[in-house]
């Protein structure tokens, strides 16, 4: 999980070509999620992550639109994390449908501030790029984060999976630190409960580009979070829309 906060620098185009190695051509997006996951804890990069455009975000299912209190457990010592999360649609609704994004300055602000409390001053989006985002923290330290790799299943799919690769550069005093950060998601209802979700998140954090053993996984997470609609937010609720987010499905392209 955690924050993850940035811009696009110089060295993203040298890792791009990394990025865009091609799956299986005979494989959807279904299977090389599926296959990936299986393979966690010894992710290593490449990865068939293509490149999202700048206004690709990340659509959800219909299911998760509305507010929600997020329960993360990381398995390996049982901490808990709660925070609130929210999903909105991204234009009004037609016929009863719309594509659903992620209010990602909102989820980021909230996720930040449960893990780093008063060290969390501020969140910014980018303008007009939904995959760009600056946290503003204590002891004038900035943590800028971008996406730079990402697939997806079908929404109509149950459950339903992502995958995400960011690239995280902490500045402050020193030299800035860079790491890139892959997160493979699962979601689905909990009985068929259209206010109970049940997910687990698998994680990964690697060097920055460059780094000696840069394709090696430094470290692994694996959580599991149980979402829960808030009363106020019944199903169908439609929050107002954050007119940074962008437009288009979220599996990404090489420009």
């Amino acid at each position: 999980m955690a924050q993850r906060l940035l811009t696009i620098i110089i060295s993203l185009l040298s890792i791009q070509a990394l990025l865009l190695v091609d799956a299986n051509p005979a494989w959807g997006a279904e299977d090389w999620l599926d296959e990936r996951q299986q393979a966690w804890p010894h992710w290593q990069l490449p990865a068939p992550l293509p490149r999202p455009r700048q206004h690709q975000d990340l659509i959800y299912p219909e299911w998760l639109r509305g507010e929600w209190m997020v329960e993360s457990t990381d398995l390996a010592d049982q901490s808990r994390l709660e925070h609130p999360a929210r999903f909105h649609a991204l234009h009004p609704l037609i016929d009863g449908k719309a594509d659903v994004v992620g209010d990602r300055r909102f989820n980021a602000r909230a996720i930040g501030e449960a893990l780093l409390g008063e060290q969390l001053l501020s969140v910014e989006q980018a303008p007009e790029q939904v995959n760009r985002q600056l946290a503003h923290l204590s002891d004038d330290r900035t943590l800028e984060t971008t996406v730079i790799g990402r697939r997806q299943t079908s929404t109509d799919q149950r459950p339903f999976v992502s995958d995400e690769l960011v690239l995280q550069i902490l500045h402050g005093n020193g030299p800035p630190r860079i790491s890139r950060i892959e997160t493979l998601s699962r979601y689905s209802l909990c009985a068929d409960d259209i206010n109970l979700i049940c997910a687990e998140q698998w994680q990964a954090r690697y060097p920055g580009p460059g780094a000696q053993s840069s394709n090696q996984a430094l470290n692994t997470s694996h959580y599991e979070l149980r979402l829960t609609r808030q009363q106020d937010q019944p199903a169908g609720a439609d929050p107002r829309v954050d007119p940074s987010n962008g437009t288009g499905i979220a599996n990404g392209d090489d420009h």
